[in-house]
């Protein structure tokens, strides 16, 4: 997959895609080197807004061209389920199992896709607590510091 490099507050930011849309969003500290290829027209504006969400601009990527080629469709339900918590906002496993139509049980398998997430940030797995409002884990570079980075930078309330 193509791969771009970009500078934001938080640090060099990378995305891959295909012909289908987006394939992985990486946030700072997970990166190697950026393929020279021509970019497509989606990309630049994305850029722009990764980085003014980054410094501190909330931005909405739920209309964002996903490529979920390969990922199971339990876990695709998580993550558009996923898309409509809100900057500001958190919601727990458990409510996106219930968002979903399904048991409080599936809260497991919920902490599972999230954790599989190829696009932390623009699907906002970081905006997931458990039911207690505890920092749960966090498969981005900086784990649970990060995510309550992001929070913080989003006004979201923390415990």
């Amino acid at each position: 997959m193509p791969r771009t490099l970009f500078s934001t507050a938080f640090g060099l930011c990378a995305l891959s895609w295909s012909e289908a849309g987006l394939t992985r969003f990486e946030l700072p500290e997970a990166l190697v080197q950026a393929d020279d290829v021509t970019k497509p027209p989606f990309l630049a504006p994305l850029i722009a807004r990764v980085q003014r969400h980054l410094a501190g601009e909330a931005q909405d990527f739920a209309g964002e061209p996903f490529d979920f080629t390969g990922v199971a469709d339990f876990n695709r339900r998580v993550l558009l389920a996923t898309l409509a918590v809100k900057a500001g906002h958190t919601s727990t496993y458990g409510q996106i199992a219930a968002a979903m139509g399904e048991a409080p049980a599936a809260s497991r398998g919920v902490g599972a896709a999230l954790g599989a997430n190829r696009w932390p940030l623009l699907i906002p797995c970081h905006r997931v607590t458990g039911a207690d409002g505890r920092m749960t884990g966090f498969s981005g570079p900086g784990g649970v510091e990060t995510k309550a980075r992001l929070l913080t930078l989003e006004g979201a309330a923390l415990l």
